[in-house]
């Protein structure tokens, strides 16, 4: 009997464990000067890609690049939405919305953090840097850096918080 309530107590604080991470609240402007908090992002139920990246990164212009051409497949499959966060700082500010004009990246949020508050939020020390989260703003997978093909995991964890 003993035993079984030990199994019982340990599963129970382990379950207490997987407890995920909401999106921390920060307040930050869009690429069109639109203030956003970070923790009313949403999508209506459905999960969210949050990519970390800077306009002088070249595998963070990879990664969304890559991501770019599947962008619009992945939304018709599973809802996905993602919302690029640039941290580049304050006197770069105004190249990120001609990197992102001139790549043509669909995505229907650009974040500036230009003081890093987001990135410092999240405990991110390195960049590129993903973030899934769930369709109930639960932070369920993270990663950092990027190698060609990469985002072909990215997609199969969504699918995964669909089914």
């Amino acid at each position: 009997m003993k035993k079984i309530l030990v199994i019982c107590t340990a599963a129970l604080l382990c379950a207490v464990c997987e407890v995920k991470a909401q999106i921390p609240s920060v307040t930050l402007k869009d690429i069109n000067g639109k203030t956003v908090r970070t923790d009313t992002l949403s999508n209506n139920g459905k999960p969210m890609i949050i990519d970390f990246f800077a306009t002088w990164c070249k595998p963070c212009n990879r990664e969304l690049d890559a991501i770019s051409e599947e962008y619009e497949e992945w939304q018709e499959k599973t809802g996905v939405k993602l919302i690029a966060v640039s941290i580049d700082q304050a006197q770069n500010i105004n190249k990120v919305k001609p990197l992102v004009d001139q790549h043509q990246w669909p995505f229907e949020t650009v974040l500036l953090d230009p003081n890093s508050e987001f990135k410092r939020a999240l405990g991110i020390q390195m960049i590129p840097y993903v973030l899934i989260v769930d369709g109930n703003g639960k932070i369920v997978y993270k990663h950092n850096g990027y190698t060609d093909g990469a985002e072909e995991e990215l997609i199969e964890k969504v699918e995964e918080l669909i089914k």
